[in-house]
């Protein structure tokens, strides 16, 4: 604390995003944005910094990579804030709640938000991160909407309007107030008036169990949580197969089916002796994360393999499992709490699993207790009463149902592999749904479980309009309304056949290439389009398939189903479609649609809006002349004169390089350039577009696609 006059005064050292796209979006890996987040961390330190800032993040991995940097490299508290967006999320769709779970799981020491927009708009991505947030919370909103007047860029909020609405929010409980682009010390110094006398409002957050992926948040208290069991090897050959080849296709397809058919949360298993499992297990999690909005559970029993994926994943994840051992507890717990995860607690110790429902739980309370030595809460908790199979272990069935009643007690959530009770005996759903059921109504808050299994979904949507969960039934009804018509139980394969089933699904049996790409199946997507290659010319293809399927990703983009990852992962697999394509050149490589250039203006080092660009023109057909970031602006005007360029596209995304991109079209025009413009970044809106002199506004990459066909294509 540097004391340099009656009030103590701090410093912060602030550290704002890299510029670059994390993998795999982008090419940037996390262990390379530790190391210059470590750098910049170290550095403030040694001058004298009392805090460090990271501030203006969109992506909650970034976020991750330098709070890690912080906390493992100095003694420094850290404050946390993303952007969000009008729509309520950040440029690559983490929500408020999402972002908060994750940035407080991470050890912040103050979360919240700051740039993008003015102290009125942020009211509503506010309050949900007041909500939830045990934090204190902090902002640092821009002086309202920029606005053009002939070519200055204002803001027509006034110190003293901008200070009153920072004193609203401060009623409502924000602790650490400031300001961002278009504020001034005259800002800063009428919130400091209006504030002086204030004091933080009391809040009480909401001891809530809440897992979450990079742009999807669960909450464990609404509802029954089912994770899905498939990604483990046992019992699986083709699981194994493709852990032991490093083919992820059917990996990836077995997420996505359990994700469709209401899975919650994914298990993830890689368990076999014959691989790195703390390598794998990473591995295999990166690429489910890619393709699928899902928080996912680690499941391992090495304290390693943990430790890893608990680095790498992106968002929250439930830890499976910690047990009563007091070596394993010492091993596990310190992993629990530095990366801010839940954990699954296993109902065994020393001596084995207790055949008794009141040992069980003597194990249970072990465990809680053991926990909160290392401040880990009872809503991080999930215990485990341990199924055991009614083939072998009979008598003891029904302990394992009375042991959830009682953990219950401890205020604690509880989870059950429900269908290891059907080991070894015919007709497993039918065991396997009564035994839910049981479990349900003592208590259990998380089944994991098969999603494809119709009898054992079929219970909990039955419990849940029982139990009052679905209100009015409405879930229920809308789900089973056509079973009114076509009364009878449904075909239900043996386990074999099912598994049979399960596997060709994992290799993309009965999707067609449009599906492969929206659904981003690389591997499973450059077979298919090799397969095509003898019935269809390249051309065929990318019209017929690639575009079609892009145009899909985009709409559903759009509309927020899905987000930036998925999205970049659908042109990733339009890529590896299009590198089966040039293997075969006895088919001929496919001329480009046309060529424009793309490039960051001069004194902008930011380039990821314009890399999404890129990658998202390339897989439409088009060839891009990409000049990268801060180009200068005779480099624009030479490479469009020399290579008579029809469509340029530059990128901006701070307000004060608005104006290099106004020189930089101004010159274009001088040198008698035909070129179309069309602009895009964070700061850019239509009047932005029209100020500047540009042909075209693009909100996003998909709308850059857009410009490029009417342009280059002459599409109306």
């Amino acid at each position: 604390m540097h004391a340099r006059s009656a009030d103590p005064l701090y410093v912060a050292l602030d550290i704002g995003p890299l510029g670059q796209l994390m993998e795999p979006m982008g090419t940037l890996s996390f262990d390379l944005a530790y190391e210059l987040f470590k750098a910049q961390a170290i550095a403030g330190e040694k001058a004298g910094a009392d805090l460090v800032l990271i501030e203006t993040m969109a992506d909650p991995y970034e976020a991750k990579a330098a709070i890690l940097a912080v906390k493992e490299n100095t003694d420094l508290p850290v404050f946390v804030t993303l952007s969000y967006q009008e729509d309520g999320r950040t440029f690559l769709g983490t929500d408020p709640l999402t972002g908060t779970i994750i940035l407080q799981s991470l050890g912040a020491d103050a979360l919240g938000l700051n740039c993008s927009l003015g102290p009125l708009e942020i009211k509503a991505s506010l309050r949900t991160i007041l909500k939830y947030s045990k934090v204190p919370v902090m902002i640092q909103p821009n002086a309202g909407l920029p606005k053009m007047k002939g070519n200055e860029t204002y803001y027509d909020i006034s110190p003293e309007d901008f200070a009153r609405a920072i004193g609203d929010l401060v009623e409502e409980g924000v602790s650490i107030v400031g300001g961002c682009c278009g504020t001034t010390p005259d800002f800063v110094r009428e919130i400091r008036n209006i504030t002086k006398a204030m004091r933080p409002v009391k809040r009480e957050a909401e001891n809530l169990t809440i897992l979450a992926s990079a742009t999807r948040a669960h909450i464990m208290d609404k509802e029954i949580s089912i994770i899905g069991e498939r990604l483990n090897p046992t019992g699986k050959e083709r699981m194994k197969e493709a852990l032991r080849t490093g083919k992820m296709d059917y990996i990836i397809g077995e997420a996505l089916d359990q994700a469709e058919k209401g899975a919650h949360i994914l298990d993830v298993n890689v368990g076999i002796p014959e691989i790195d499992e703390a390598e794998v297990l990473t591995r295999v999690i990166k690429k489910i994360q890619a393709v699928s909005d899902l928080p996912v559970q680690i499941d391992s029993s090495s304290p390693e393999a943990i430790e890893k994926a608990l680095r790498y994943v992106n968002g929250r994840p439930l830890v499976n499992s910690v047990n009563g051992k007091q070596a394993n507890m010492e091993e596990i717990f310190p992993l629990v709490k530095k990366y801010g995860a839940l954990v699954v607690g296993l109902t065994l110790d020393e001596d084995g699993i207790p055949p008794k429902a009141e040992g069980r739980v003597k194990i249970a309370e072990k465990i809680i207790n053991e926990a909160a030595k290392y401040s880990i809460p009872k809503e991080d908790i999930l215990i485990d009463c341990l199924t055991l199979t009614a083939s072998a272990q009979q008598a003891e069935v029904m302990e394992t149902i009375r042991a959830i009643g009682l953990v219950k007690d401890f205020g604690v959530k509880t989870v059950l592999g429900v269908s290891n009770v059907s080991f070894g005996l015919p007709k497993r759903p039918l065991l396997n749904s009564i035994f839910t059921a049981a479990a349900l109504t003592a208590g259990l808050d998380a089944a994991i479980m098969n999603p494809d299994s119709h009898e054992m979904m079929a219970a909990i949507d039955a419990f849940r309009v029982l139990s009052a969960m679905d209100k009015d039934s409405k879930d229920y009804i809308e789900k089973y309304k056509d079973d009114a018509l076509n009364p009878g139980p449904p075909y239900i394969l043996g386990d074999r056949q099912k598994e049979k089933a399960l596997g060709q699904a994992g290799e993309g049996m009965g999707l067609t290439l449009r599906d492969m790409i929206i659904q981003g199946r690389t591997d499973q997507a450059r077979a298919r389009v090799e397969d095509l290659l003898n019935e269809k010319s390249p051309l065929e293809i990318i019209d017929d398939e690639f575009v079609p399927a892009l145009n899909i990703a985009g709409d559903r983009f759009e509309k927020k189903e899905l987000f930036l990852p998925q999205l970049m992962q659908a042109a990733e697999a339009v890529k590896a479609g299009f590198e089966a394509i040039k293997a075969r050149s006895d088919k001929g490589l496919v001329e480009p649609k046309g060529r424009l250039i793309l490039a960051t203006v001069k004194g902008d080092i930011h380039d990821i809006g314009k890399n999404i660009a890129k990658m998202l023109l390339e897989n439409y057909g088009y060839e891009v002349i990409d000049l990268g970031k801060d180009v200068p602006i005779e480099e624009v005007v030479r490479t469009a004169k020399a290579e008579s360029i029809k469509l340029i596209g530059l990128s901006a995304l701070m307000t004060t390089t608005v104006l290099n991109m106004k020189e930089t079209i101004e010159e274009l025009k001088k040198a008698r350039s035909q070129a179309i413009i069309m602009v895009g970044g964070a700061v850019l809106n239509p009047e932005y577009a029209e100020m500047v002199g540009a042909d075209y506004y693009v909100r996003d990459a998909q709308e850059s696609v857009k410009i490029a066909q009417k342009i280059l294509l002459q599409e109306e």
